[in-house]
């Protein structure tokens, strides 16, 4: 819908809430309440106070065409993610929206080139998701579930799922490492699937 759900929250209760903020291991954000104001402001806040907290920053662009006035503010608040993030998930078509590159492969790699990701979960749907993390990759097939009756919050499930993983190793990890997060989140994202 438009606006978006999450635009209501305003500067004063960021403000209010800053001791969260400031305790927290991880600060995750995207874009949905960057679409209109006061929330566009209040998530450029919570992530300032995030940053000088010293959380690590996590991003999903979480791309939705129609919340957005043009394709072009989307792409300036999906790169103000990129430019501030230490964690990336991202789906196929937010890579392909931002770098133009149906080469799924080239287009993450472009993505990380430009803005030094240290860690990037990339999610292709039922075709599963790979992680870049310093140099080391990994893929993980997706679970193809007989049950899937919607896919709203996938994503989502595939993010936190990945974040608790980072919170069990941190953010530098191995191959190994790398592909136990995949097969959790992929896991965890397909049952999600199966009920609304």
């Amino acid at each position: 819908r438009k606006p978006g759900a999450d635009i209501n929250i305003n500067c004063d209760e960021i403000e209010a809430h800053r001791d969260l903020i400031e305790k927290a291991k991880i600060f995750h954000l995207g874009t949905l309440s960057m679409t209109d104001e006061p929330a566009d402001s209040a998530t450029q806040l919570a992530l300032k106070i995030a940053k000088e907290a010293g959380c690590l920053i996590s991003f999903d662009p979480n791309l939705r065409p129609p919340l957005w006035s043009s394709e072009e503010k989307a792409k300036e608040k999906i790169r103000y993610g990129l430019e501030r993030c230490d964690i990336l998930k991202i789906s196929d078509n937010e890579i392909e929206f931002m770098t133009g590159e149906t080469d799924l492969d080239k287009g993450i790699k472009m993505i990380i080139d430009e803005y030094k990701i240290p860690l990037v979960f990339a999610t292709y749907g039922p075709d599963g998701s790979k992680a870049y993390c310093n140099g080391v990759e990994a893929y993980e097939a997706g679970f193809l579930n007989p049950n899937t009756v919607e896919t709203t919050g996938a994503g989502d499930t595939f993010c936190a799922s990945a974040l608790h993983h980072v919170l069990k190793y941190g953010l530098e990890m191995n191959e190994e490492q790398l592909h136990e997060l995949l097969t959790f989140a992929n896991a965890a994202a397909s049952l999600v699937t199966t009920k609304k």
